[in-house]
């Protein structure tokens, strides 16, 4: 049997949430906004995060392996799996750009229309948002998408509220297919002086 997911079709992907609708979003969401096993195009793989200017990596995950068995994959689990808690050291907040870079597989039936919606909130206000699209993805294929992030700039006193307030910076990442949201994700972030 060969899994041929289509976000109009597959169950569990939420065709209520638009990208609009996250757009408007003007504070971090109380809960995700799709179930977990919401997602049955796409598995992540590797995730980097590095300085633009000096390319030094501040956080990293792989995979020990490519391979994907995409009839057998494990869609269960806690809310805590599309949860991360960052720490990077307080010089982070003066970078100028932050690079991305993302390997990701695709279902066999490949994906059209892939896209991130990531807001980025202080003390609940909206900082920052990032709207990057990817279009098709091949059948099968394993794909890199690198995104560099223009940071916002931050006075002194920001950069202190913001190192002296762990946790208070919050993300939303907002995944699409065909304007379907598949996957919802989010992130608190820390700076250790």
């Amino acid at each position: 049997m060969t899994v041929t997911p289509s976000a109009k079709t597959s169950p569990a992907a939420t065709a209520s949430v638009s990208p609009d609708d996250v757009l408007k979003h003007d504070r971090p969401t109380e809960k995700f906004l799709c179930p977990i096993n919401a997602n049955a195009f796409i598995e992540f793989l590797e995730f980097r995060i590095r300085d633009v200017d000096t390319n030094q990596v501040m956080f990293e995950v792989k995979r020990p392996s490519y391979e994907i068995d995409w009839n057998a994959r494990d869609l269960s689990g806690s809310d805590e799996l599309r949860t991360i808690n960052y720490t990077f050291p307080a010089a982070f907040l003066k970078y100028k750009a932050v690079g991305t870079t993302l390997v990701f597989a695709v279902c066999p039936a490949g994906i059209s229309n892939f896209r991130m919606i990531e807001r980025h909130y202080f003390k609940g206000k909206l900082m920052k948002s990032f709207d990057f699209t990817f279009g098709f993805c091949i059948p099968g294929s394993v794909n890199t998408w690198e995104s560099v992030y223009t940071m916002p700039p931050l006075d002194p006193k920001q950069i202190e509220e913001m190192i002296e307030s762990p946790d208070q910076t919050l993300s939303d990442s907002f995944y699409f297919v065909d304007d379907t949201l598949i996957m919802h994700n989010k992130a608190s972030y820390r700076y250790a002086t």
